[in-house]
């Protein structure tokens, strides 16, 4: 039996394949403890990428200079999230019978979306500023690090990268999530959208660590595209990607 991925709705879900047959896993079904941390890890992953794509959807919004309650608060930008979470997974964020473990660090990241947007209220609402620098990284990384301090001794989620393509030493990537992505994720021959999972170590704890390969889509290659070298929006230079390059990583660790 071997573990590989399909894709709905641009949303990496899990399939065992079995005797050739792609049976995907069932939300509410009874599972394994290592189907359950993957299942866990794809719905972070996958509401943190619903989460991303309302601010990705508001940046004329966000950007316009004009002044004023633009009404992206948390309550909304997590109304818009959690549609686009349900057409992708089949069930809201949180759910009754949910796992418990699951449920807690969906609502621990539920409340790192929603404190995220309230802290930036300020920045957002900005009179006579056109550019906010709020974009979809920067709001991915500040929900990540609230998240850690809410969870931080069960989960750790960060958005890394191939280690040149790193702008912010911050999302730099670990020894272990380095060698995988050079082995694994940015091979040639490695399925487009598969995830990579295993048993390994986090800052000397033992975790179940999942890496969600991103790719670039149309709207990343305003800044991470064509001519290498030229200063972008946010100031720093293109790194010259094309569309369908691994662009990014999710890495999940759920530690043991």
């Amino acid at each position: 039996m071997r573990e590989q991925t399909i894709r709905f709705l641009g949303v990496i879900a899990i399939a065992i394949s079995v005797g050739g047959l792609a049976v995907p896993l069932g939300i509410a079904s009874a599972q394994s403890s290592a189907d359950q941390d993957m299942e866990t890890a794809l719905k972070l992953a996958s509401l943190l990428r619903s989460a991303r794509t309302v601010i990705a959807a508001s940046q004329d919004l966000i950007n316009d200079p004009a002044g004023g309650d633009k009404g992206l608060n948390g309550d909304h930008v997590l109304r818009l999230a959690s549609e686009t979470f349900l057409a992708a997974n089949g069930t809201a964020p949180l759910f009754e019978g949910q796992d418990a473990r699951e449920a807690r660090l969906l609502s621990a990241q539920i409340t790192a979306i929603r404190e995220v947007m309230e802290t930036n209220q300020a920045t957002i609402n900005q009179d006579g500023v056109g550019f906010k620098g709020f974009v979809p990284a920067v709001f991915g990384r500040l929900v990540n690090e609230r998240f850690s301090e809410l969870v931080g001794d069960e989960a750790v989620i960060k958005v890394t990268a191939p280690p040149e393509l790193i702008r912010n030493r911050k999302a730099r990537p670990d020894d272990w999530e380095t060698e995988i992505i050079r082995s694994n994720l940015a091979a040639a021959d490695w399925p487009n959208g598969q995830v990579f999972a295993a048993e390994a170590e986090h800052d000397a704890r033992a975790a179940y660590r999942v890496l969600v390969p991103e790719y670039y889509g149309e709207g990343c290659l305003a800044c991470h595209g064509e001519p290498q070298g030229e200063i972008d929006v946010t100031g720093y230079p293109k790194e010259g990607g094309k569309l369908g390059d691994l662009g990014g990583v999710i890495s999940i660790s759920l530690f043991r």
